[in-house]
């Protein structure tokens, strides 16, 4: 069998992979691409995933970046049916139609722009009746039970930990008379999470392809990261501003909200202060999990036949309108803000930063993994200004970064979790990670298990074959840089100009920062270097 990395190939988004054989082609995983301009090109190409001639697909989890392409394969051709876990597919529907809206929401606004300029007009990414194609693809399958999506292909989906209805999956096969397991993890969760069970232990594999988001780093406990949120709270509460906290519709802001409704129990969160849900997609979300308790974990079960909802406060308001969401900074006074995306690069959550980054006394607080070229990281990551609808916005409020709320294995759970397998000569395929996290997770796997490893990088081909040596597929027309040298030149052009342009602007204001400007220079410096060295 041979697989194609096109995606969560030393980044961590864009999971999917693509598997064939002589009689068979699928893929695990389908998902958007995020991060800065470079890789967002790649959601255009459908050409590299060939959705005519895919037999079928399974998905891990509703994250977009797992899922988000599927209606762009719907777009162009893919008929076949997508298999996931029952919670999965009714968090598809949600997920996949407010993705949709995004895109014709951007495009349009893009549009109105062109039109301006008597520029031609572009279509969205897809549209919503792409979204709605794609989910009536979608089957469900049940958790620990194998079946056959093809002749001679059988998947078993195991409980991943991650979020509802996440899955890890094992799938066996036979090529040549050679029996083969491979299995994907997924993305898999930390465990004693709040309302996730624990990931599933597997022991056996000829193939594991291992998420490694926090390869590199371990996470604080959740009691710790509640009492800092908590620190949050009380500091925008005395100062009379906002808590804003980007959260991911789903499964981060349940536990988010779960954290607050302990924190409410202990007396820490204050009685007057007004909770938002400011995310109809999560309040959706939220709805789903109410109906799959079976999926949650045993504390959360117990608390809900017990009559006590971990997901309710006593505050809190869920603002599903426009007009209830504008109404929020409209309102004096302290109060919580959760709202999507989590990583703060579409939504509402912009409205909310554009109102209050700028406050002293306001809190921004990031619960979850924010990537590379995102408004998010450029935050974490200090950027004393961020742009947000053509505005540069000072960064005045208090930036709390919180990882024990993160949903993904910490560098010491991951090891945990491999050391149950018992196959002596299985190959560890480290994807769902920037490479400064494969690289210091890879060492420790040699270090403590003497596997081989491996960190695939986009567009990468592999041959499956127990017993081989892991060497890429050579193919020279499939080998071109994964780097556009033409676009990059052109959008170095293109910023220059716009420096230039700008320092005329503010050429009798010196202080202006041109924060925004430099992180994207330096983000084409990056893929230049990068590009270099493959050359």
């Amino acid at each position: 069998m041979k697989i194609t990395f096109l995606g969560a190939a030393q980044t961590v988004t864009g999971s999917c992979f693509i598997l064939e054989t002589d009689h068979v082609r699928f893929a695990v995983d389908c998902g958007m691409h995020q991060g800065n301009a470079e890789i967002e090109k790649r959601n255009w190409d459908a050409s590299l995933y060939d959705p005519k001639h895919l037999d079928f697909i399974l998905i891990t989890h509703a994250h977009i970046d797992h899922s988000g392409l599927l209606p762009k394969m719907a777009q162009e051709g893919f008929a076949g049916p997508i298999y996931t876990t029952p919670p999965t597919r009714d968090l598809l529907e949600i997920m996949l139609l407010d993705s949709a809206h995004i895109q014709e929401m951007e495009a349009e606004w893009r549009n109105k722009k062109k039109r301006r300029h008597g520029k031609k007009q572009e279509a969205p990414l897809y549209s919503e009746k792409d979204a709605e194609a794609a989910h009536r693809l979608v089957r469900a399958a049940p958790t620990d039970k194998a079946f056959e999506p093809a002749p001679g292909i059988q998947v078993t989906m195991r409980d991943a930990g991650h979020i509802l209805g996440s899955a890890m999956l094992e799938i066996e096969y036979r090529e040549n008379g050679q029996p083969t397991k491979l299995v994907f993890s997924g993305d898999i969760g930390r465990p004693n999470q709040l309302l996730m069970a624990d990931p599933t232990v597997i022991k056996e594999a000829d193939y594991l392809f291992m998420e490694s988001t926090y390869g590199n780093r371990d996470h604080k406990n959740e009691a710790s990261s509640r009492e800092e949120l908590a620190a949050a709270i009380r500091y925008s509460y005395n100062a009379g501003e906002k808590v804003i906290i980007p959260a991911f519709a789903v499964e981060r802001t349940q536990e988010v909200l779960y954290s607050l409704h302990l924190l409410e129990r202990e007396g820490k969160l204050p009685a007057d202060m007004p909770v938002y849900l400011d995310s109809p997609m999560a309040i959706r979300a939220t709805e789903v999990f109410s109906r799959y308790p079976k999926y949650l974990d045993k504390e959360t079960r117990t608390l809900m036949d017990a009559g006590e909802n971990p997901l309710e406060l006593k505050n809190l308001r869920p603002t599903l309108a426009t007009a209830e969401s504008q109404a929020i900074n409209s309102a004096a006074g302290p109060a919580i803000v959760i709202s999507a995306s989590g990583m703060a690069n579409a939504g509402r959550i912009k409205h909310h930063l554009r109102h209050n980054l700028w406050r002293q006394g306001a809190s921004v607080v990031f619960t979850g993994f924010q990537a590379m070229g995102t408004p998010g990281r450029r935050i974490v990551d200090g950027a004393k200004t961020i742009r947000l609808f053509g505005e540069e916005v000072s960064v005045a409020a208090k930036i709390w970064t919180i990882g024990g709320f993160s949903a993904h294995a910490g560098q010491s759970q991951l090891l945990e979790w491999l050391s149950n397998f018992t196959s002596k000569d299985m190959r560890v395929i480290l994807v769902h990670g920037e490479s400064s996290a494969q690289t210091v997770l890879a060492q420790r796997i040699r270090e403590k298990f003497s596997f081989d490893v491996h960190a695939p990088a986009y567009r990468e081909e592999l041959i499956l074959e127990p017993g081989r040596v892991m060497t890429p597929v050579v193919d020279e027309e499939k080998a071109a840089p994964r780097i556009d040298w033409n676009y990059l030149l052109a959008d170095s052009q293109r910023i220059l100009e716009e420096l230039k342009a700008r320092a005329v602007e503010t050429e009798n204001r010196p202080w202006v920062d041109q924060t925004d400007m430099r992180d994207r220079l330096m983000e084409i410096n990056r893929a230049m270097v990068e590009l270099i060295s493959e050359l």
